[in-house]
């Protein structure tokens, strides 16, 4: 993660200057205010600012003035209540902001979530810093032979560096054809936003992204699964950490009844009363497609 010096100073002036506020405040995530946490090799994810807290989601689901009379272990359990029956309003009423680096190819991935708020910085005004996105050799892989959006085997030896010399050079030969057709003094040169159309997929871009907790939390289940990409599974698994210190409530429900829970269809339901009744059940039995059944299978072991 690389920032200048620039960036350093104004992050320390941030933090060294807290404001009075009657506001309700999360003192975990305070700690993460303004802080960027390092992700891949040029990347980073920090909070700029957020609303709410586990307090905002419980006075929203029962519409009460302050605090009310509720004891933390009521706002916990209710918040699990919310979070077990899929009421999504309360936690709406929480949002967060963060500043995010990462390469241009996971932002793509990442802005199909189209429930956010996001302005990504703009290469028709300002030029691109030469920052690519060069994978660690534990983290080249082969295409899947399963699975048509995944990855197989790591690439070893020769072929790994191979690869990672492609990577490099065609990188660093894109960015120097980029700058030599930008227009400089004393020649012409091409339009900003026409010499970004040669950059490659892995160059750094920078946005910021705010959204809402109930919007937040589907991203995390969907993005920090094990199941997910890599390169956008260490963002998710980053924002895990300071959504954990800010909403600690929320956050254990959702570790529980969405990442770590599973949703059962009414055949798979069926099958394991059945199996508890004491049924040998197959696949031709089921009820399931041999992929419904491979997936339940899998949930059962």
């Amino acid at each position: 993660m690389n920032l200048t010096d620039e960036q350093k100073a104004d992050i320390a002036a941030l933090r060294a200057t807290p404001a009075q506020t009657l506001r309700a405040t999360s003192e975990g995530m305070e700690r993460h205010l303004y802080e960027p946490k390092p992700v891949l090799d040029h990347g980073f994810v920090r909070v700029i600012d957020y609303m709410g807290d586990d307090t905002a989601i419980t006075q929203a689901a029962r519409v009460s003035y302050g605090r009310g009379t509720k004891s933390v272990s009521n706002d916990e359990g209710l918040i699990r209540y919310l979070m077990r029956h899929w009421h999504s309003t309360p936690f709406e009423m929480c949002e967060l902001k963060l500043h995010v680096k990462l390469p241009v190819f996971v932002a793509r991935q990442w802005i199909r979530h189209r429930t956010a708020n996001v302005n990504e910085y703009s290469a028709r005004y300002s030029i691109l810093d030469r920052e690519f996105y060069i994978p660690a050799q534990d983290s080249l892989a082969a295409q899947s032979t399963t699975n048509n959006q995944g990855r197989g085997d790591t690439l070893q030896g020769a072929e790994a560096e191979r690869v990672l010399n492609y990577l490099r050079d065609d990188a660093m030969r894109a960015y120097d054809h980029y700058e030599e057709m930008i227009s400089t003094e004393g020649q012409q040169g091409l339009a900003r936003e026409l010499a970004r159309m040669n950059l490659p997929a892995n160059i750094y871009t920078q946005w910021y992204w705010k959204v809402d907790l109930h919007n937040l939390l589907h991203f995390l289940r969907l993005r920090a699964d094990s199941h997910a990409q890599y390169e956008i599974r260490v963002y998710a698994d980053a924002i895990c950490e300071m959504v954990k210190d800010w909403v600690p409530f929320a956050y254990r429900a959702f570790e529980d009844y969405r990442m770590g829970g599973e949703n059962l269809s009414a055949a798979a339901l069926d099958c394991i009363k059945r199996m508890l009744a004491g049924e040998d059940v197959t696949q031709e039995t089921s009820g399931m497609s041999k992929g419904e059944w491979r997936e339940f299978q899998a949930m059962l072991d």
